[in-house]
């Protein structure tokens, strides 16, 4: 992607402008280790590394596949890998998660890299949400978490009890440290994060829902409390809805920093960078102060190291196929069979057009996307799909509650460009015919203008204009995530699996220009604004 415009030793929020939900993060060494939820997308658990916690790049992911994997065969959509935490212990780093329907699991790894070790169950149950560990400094070892009302019945409450130092089992009963219930205002307490410094323990969890609540911080002298409160972040007057839950994060140099997600609907839930300074009363602020003295966010700040240079918003998520594996950026819908795709470093990929069509592309686990970025983008890629059984497409895909797709489709009369939509039914409609030779190979164009509306067309061979095909499509999120960027091979149910689309490379644009304009006014304001 191309480098933004923000100038040197500044950076512009936000940092992650795509789908990073319910991110923590710590300094290990001179690096910054993030981890993110995942859902039902396999392989989960994403581990990204930055030096500068502006730019950030993807070193593995701790789950190849979702546990159990019989049952994440199928897109399991909502379910699956909930808001993890990360903490290094001795040589190894840990990562705590949740399976709300199966209880909260750790794996570890003695670096970001990998390899991650399978995951052992730390505590059943129904309901467990956003857990994270805390070792004390006596040896023993907490964990805090939320619950989730669709599973336990109870939720707006945060729960903290004694483990092993292994993280193998509980040894000490649960109890609720801070109840919601009892705080005015307070709704959907979750995503806790637990630390301890000079002598306090400290939970930062945000309150009030997704896109409308707060950050608030919580202080005690005890593990198990009484908690002190203060809400140290709101939106206020800035334009970022709902900042929501992050981790606090320190410098080498002792500067404390603050990383939090806000929804951005379509796009998911997308990460901020704050400034992170102290009051005279020994509470955290984060961003700016704002008339109340509670934080807001900001949009553009110095950056924590200096001369940094902003490269990007996200990972870039383009791909030559020229590596015999996929690139770290893809992600499948469910847990892959191994003749999903066939990456041979050709410089294209080929997918399987596995016969399971049924004719919604929500139900496919086999579509191999990656995050749509929330800033204004232009995607490519080209396609073959020389076979085929009537009903047999492959194509790319915007794909979310509703989805649009673009591509190649065999008919009873050969093959044709095809488009399709599914809106809010559960029916499918094409909206684009073209009658192409059964050896046509098609180039695909997706615009994204990051503000919820997306276009397809397609180019055929020898030609210098694009065709639409659709036009204006309203990008809609998925079940706890952001819309998708996919590529999908499908042939109806009972077919032959030897059918292959072959996709050439795939090439994202970022238009940084357009993005900047976007935010021009909020980012000048932000460069008078007082740095931590």
């Amino acid at each position: 992607m191309p480098m933004t415009t923000t100038p040197p030793g500044r950076y512009l929020n936000p940092v992650l402008d795509a789908d990073w939900p319910d991110p923590d993060v710590i300094r290990d060494g001179d690096t910054y280790v993030m981890v993110a939820s995942s859902f039902n997308r396999a392989p989960g658990l994403p581990v990204l590394t930055s030096p500068d916690l502006v730019n950030w790049a993807i070193a593995s992911h701790a789950l190849a596949a979702v546990p159990p994997d019989d049952h994440f065969s199928l897109p399991r959509h909502g379910e699956g890998i909930w808001a993890p935490a990360i903490r290094r212990h001795g040589e190894d780093l840990v990562i705590v998660y949740p399976d709300p329907d199966h209880g909260i699991f750790s794996t570890r790894a003695r670096s970001a890299a990998g390899p991650w070790s399978a995951p052992t169950l730390l505590l059943a149950g129904s309901g467990l949400i956003d857990p994270c560990p805390l070792w004390d400094d006596d040896g023993r070892a907490y964990l805090v978490h939320g619950w989730a009302a669709s599973r336990a019945g109870v939720k707006n409450r945060l729960t903290v009890v004694e483990v092993a130092s292994d993280l193998s089992r509980p040894v000490g009963r649960p109890r609720t440290v801070i109840d919601g219930d009892a705080l005015p205002g307070y709704t959907t307490l979750e995503g806790p994060k637990f630390y301890k410094r000079n002598g306090w323990y400290w939970i930062f969890a945000p309150a009030g829902g997704v896109s409308i609540g707060w950050q608030s911080a919580f202080r005690s002298r005890d593990a198990f409390g009484p908690y002190e409160d203060r809400i140290v972040l709101a939106q206020g007057d800035s334009p970022v809805n709902g900042p929501h839950q992050g981790a606090w994060v320190d410098t080498p140099d002792g500067a404390d920093w603050f990383l939090h997600f806000s929804d951005r609907g379509p796009y998911g839930r997308v990460v901020h960078l704050q400034p992170m300074a102290w009051d005279a009363g020994g509470w955290p602020v984060l961003g700016k102060p704002g008339p109340d003295g509670v934080g807001q966010p900001v949009l553009s700040h110095e950056a924590p190291v200096p001369g940094t240079v902003q490269a990007g918003h996200g990972p870039d998520g383009s791909d030559d196929f020229t590596a015999a594996e996929l690139g770290p950026q893809w992600h499948w819908q469910a847990n892959p069979a191994p003749h999903w795709a066939h990456p041979d470093g050709s410089g294209a990929l080929a997918l399987t057009a596995v016969p399971a069509d049924r004719g919604d592309l929500r139900s496919l686990g086999n579509v191999l996307g990656q995050v749509l970025p929330g800033q204004p983008v232009t995607a490519t890629t080209s396609l073959s799909l020389p076979d085929g059984v009537p009903g047999t497409r492959a194509g790319l895909v915007v794909l979310g509650r509703a989805y649009c797709w673009l591509g190649l489709e065999h008919t009873d009369d050969g093959v044709t460009v095809a488009a399709g939509r599914l809106l809010d039914g559960v029916t499918e409609e094409r909206v684009h015919r073209a009658d192409q030779p059964a050896s046509a190979t098609i180039e695909i164009r997706l615009t994204s203008d990051g503000a919820g509306s997306a276009d397809l067309a397609y180019r055929l061979p020898g030609t210098a204009d694009w065709v639409p095909a659709v036009d204006g499509f309203a990008v809609r999120p998925g079940r706890w995530i952001g819309a998708e960027l996919g590529l999908f091979a499908a042939a109806p149910v009972g077919t032959d699996e030897d059918v292959r689309a072959r996709f050439g490379p795939v090439t994202l644009s970022t238009h940084a220009a357009t993005y900047a304009a976007q935010v021009h006014d909020h980012a000048h304001a932000s460069t008078a604004e007082v740095t931590a």
